[in-house]
């Protein structure tokens, strides 16, 4: 923050003809609490030392020009936005001196103290303290330094003084930091009129605290959806002069649920201290919600490192919602995997559908692949189909084809006559631009055309011979793939698959597979061979090797994360 003067003083202001001299003020106040104490925007010690610089600068004759003030700003780094304006300020500006109130309102330890010294000497500026006595005379560089590294010795003892006195305060109970939400910090004065600092519980905020623990003790619900309903009941922080109330976030609200502070427990430095402040939480309640959120996590983190080559493919062939996988493991420890309609985990739809073993959906799938395969003979007709189609459109287009380049080849004519015009000075340059700039539109649009039709011809041609191809393997393929290749086939060759009440498969074929799929089955001569790929084909085993599906197939949960 600076604030300037005017920087050209006029000749009646001079006295006894000399020259007034050019000065800089610093102003630093360590913290924002002093920045604003009195509820001012200066608080009360920058208008102190705004005074006594002027003063000091009154007795040197100088005139202060601009002043740089850093509210908030610890001395211990020289990395403030004040103090390195004012540097830049004396290294283009001839000034004489820069005045603070103290020295340590410059640095606070040895190093930063030299660098910033060294600068303003760079500089041509002398350095002057409006309460402390140090000039550049030998004695007054010695007070300089001894004054700089007391300077240092105060901020580290107070440093450590600080330290030591929240420790005092933890050990007794104390609270050393901002009480969270749901407490208020409240300064009282006691019966020998001392000012005491201390902790209360917020009698708006604190109800709903506690509200949110037991609504998330009972597993019903989600940290999304308890921020969601505390939202709703009105919760917000706590308003200061700069920032009004607003809504929690998901983040905030999770470090609120493992806070031991509502339980009567304070966390500091890593370690756990009994608080004496009210707590709002029962610890059996805070450590039932602590169980829930590692569970919860932990099985967060197991699904995205299993993901499954079927997720978000699967649907209910019931109520047609998405089938999300999930674990269940019985009393002897055994992890069984499935898929279950998200419907009716989310209580979305009245759906009943049961969960079905990732075993199963991935035997069903695979089996489906069989349906798909195709013989060479069918290949071969097919291939031959497509060949035949493609010849016929493009003979039918040859007559648009040849029209296209005949354009082309007099466009490009008609551009190198313009140009020879030109250098012959028959025609302008602003003619010859006007007429060049139709002319690359009209080839422009000429050859994207022709590219059309190039790529319909040998870029199609060969996609359906692909496609082709990969139905006569499809079967094969796909069971001896691993998850990552089976995942993009199922991308590839379906939109959707439903798996029914039964367990059967309806599945939703992508083009050009669908067409090819008709095509192929309309001729009749793929009925036998399909059911015998489809009888012959082996049980998928489940992706998760360490998971097995016994036959007694559990029903799971209507819940799930």
């Amino acid at each position: 923050m600076t604030t300037t003067a005017p920087a050209f003083i006029s000749t009646d202001e001079q006295h006894d003809d000399k020259p007034v001299l050019l000065a800089v003020s610093y102003l630093r106040v360590s913290t924002r609490e002093q920045a604003e104490r009195g509820g001012t925007e200066e608080g009360f010690s920058i208008p102190a030392q705004r005074e006594a610089n002027q003063r000091k600068a009154d007795e040197l004759g100088a005139r202060v020009v601009r002043e740089f003030i850093d509210a908030g700003e610890s001395a211990r780094s020289a990395d403030r936005d004040g103090l390195q304006e004012m540097l830049a300020f004396i290294a283009a500006t001839r000034v004489t001196f820069c005045i603070v109130h103290k020295l340590d309102r410059l640095a606070r330890n040895r190093a930063d103290d030299v660098a910033i010294h060294q600068a303003l000497i760079a500089a041509g500026v002398t350095l002057i303290s409006a309460t402390e006595s140090i000039d550049q005379t030998p004695s007054g560089m010695l007070v300089h330094g001894i004054m700089s590294s007391i300077a240092e010795f105060y901020s580290r003892n107070l440093a450590t003084e600080v330290t030591k006195g929240l420790t005092q305060k933890v050990a007794q109970g104390g609270t050393p930091m901002r009480a969270p939400i749901g407490y208020l910090n409240v300064r009282k004065t006691d019966d020998n009129g001392r000012e005491v600092r201390t902790v209360e519980v917020d009698p708006e905020r604190a109800p709903l605290i506690t509200w949110a623990f037991e609504h998330y003790a009972t597993g019903e619900t989600s940290v999304t959806g308890l921020l969601r309903d505390l939202t709703a009941r009105g919760l917000l922080t706590v308003p200061t002069p700069k920032r009004p109330s607003k809504p929690l976030g998901k983040n905030t609200l999770y470090k609120l649920l493992t806070n031991p502070y509502y339980a009567g427990v304070i966390r500091y430095k890593g370690a756990l201290h009994p608080g004496a402040h009210e707590r709002i939480v029962e610890p059996e309640l805070f450590d039932k919600v602590q169980s829930l959120l590692r569970a919860r996590t932990a099985k967060a983190t197991r699904h995205v490192q299993h993901a499954h080559h079927l997720k978000g493919l699967l649907h209910c062939g019931t109520c047609g919602s998405r089938m999300l996988l999930d674990f269940a493991t019985n009393p002897r420890g055994t992890t069984y995997a499935y898929f279950i309609c998200s419907g009716r985990a989310a209580k979305k739809t009245t759906c009943t559908r049961r969960a079905v073993p990732v075993a199963v959906a991935e035997r069903l799938v695979a089996d489906s692949y069989a349906s798909l395969t195709i013989s060479d003979a069918t290949y071969q007709r097919l291939a031959a189909d497509v060949d035949a189609a493609f010849d016929k459109r493009i003979a039918g287009q040859d007559q648009e084809v040849a029209d296209l380049t005949a354009n082309r080849a007099r466009l490009e004519a008609e551009s190198d006559k313009l140009l020879a015009a030109h250098f012959a000075d028959a025609i302008d340059l602003t003619t010859l631009k006007r007429h060049q700039d139709r002319i690359r539109a009209g080839l422009a649009d000429i050859n994207r055309r022709l590219a059309e039709h190039s790529e319909h011809h040998t870029g199609g041609r060969a996609f359906l011979h692909d496609s082709l191809r990969l139905l006569t393997d499809a079967h094969r393929a796909y069971a001896h793939s691993g998850d990552a290749d089976r995942r993009l086939a199922n991308q590839a060759f379906y939109t959707r698959l439903d798996i029914t009440d039964n367990e059967q498969l309806r599945p939703r074929i992508a083009e050009p597979f669908a067409t090819i799929f008709r095509e192929a089955h309309d001729s009749g001569d793929e009925g036998k061979e399909a059911k015998r790929e489809h009888t012959t084909s082996t049980d998928v085993a489940c992706s998760r090797k360490t998971l097995w599906v016994g036959p007694e197939r559990l029903e799971l949960p209507t819940s799930t994360v």
